[in-house]
């Protein structure tokens, strides 16, 4: 009868244990998901955020460098020293690198609102490239003063509008960047609570093969009672 016992027991020990080793498997599985998100999280934090927010970084420097290049030949050239191929090579350069670094930008992950203004930045340094253009040929065929009359109306605040424009993007960055950040953190805490719980499994195996150990030591003794008499 205590053999029948002994076996049952051992028997639901079994069954437990067996349940442990499933829930073990199962957390070690949601672990690995987990730690996946994360490096797929900070990997996008710095691929699709990072880089991107310096790009436009470099981009409001470049726009500022065309402007303190048209301003610096239309303000202290003269007619006779006013060198309109030089101009537009050094300006079509600083775009080249501008529209480089745009293409890199749209490469990236970008959620609805940035495709928005990357449309609207694009547009806008379209327009602007056009007005350079008006006012180089300006400076060419009707002089320096024409030229500048232009740029005093229509051209000085191009600038500072696509600066705007990119002040919208980095604020995004920055908005979709806590985000990521707030997902992370919370993966992290849903690690914590895996390794709370592979704690909670260890402890619960070590106290079944206690137990283990106990029924067998119970069953010996009872045969070695049984052969005596």
């Amino acid at each position: 009868m205590r053999f029948a016992y002994s076996v049952k027991q051992k028997m639901k020990i079994a069954v437990l244990l067996f349940c442990i080793m499933a829930c073990t498997i199962l957390i070690r599985f949601l672990e690995d998901k987990s730690v996946k998100s994360m490096n797929k999280s900070f990997v996008s934090l710095y691929n699709d955020r990072l880089i991107p927010a310096t790009d436009l970084f470099y981009i409001a420097e470049y726009v500022d460098q065309k402007r303190s290049l048209v301003e610096e030949v239309f303000y202290s050239s003269t007619t006779q020293t006013f060198n309109e191929a030089d101009l537009k090579q050094k300006l079509d350069r600083i775009n080249v690198s501008i529209d480089s670094l745009i293409k890199d930008y749209e490469k990236t992950f970008l959620v609805k609102q940035e495709k928005l203004k990357i449309t609207e930045l694009k547009a806008w340094l379209a327009g602007h490239n056009r007005i350079e253009d008006r006012l180089l040929n300006a400076a060419s065929v009707q002089g320096l003063e024409k030229a500048r009359m232009m740029y005093q109306t229509f051209g000085r605040n191009a600038p500072g509008e696509i600066i705007q424009k990119l002040s919208e993007l980095m604020r995004i960055q920055r908005q979709v960047g806590e985000e990521l950040t707030k997902d992370t953190a919370f993966m992290v805490s849903g690690n914590k609570i895996y390794s709370s719980f592979q704690l909670v499994l260890a402890i619960l195996i070590g106290i079944l093969i206690v137990g283990i150990v106990f029924t067998s030591n119970v069953v010996k003794i009872s045969n070695d009672k049984f052969n005596l008499n």
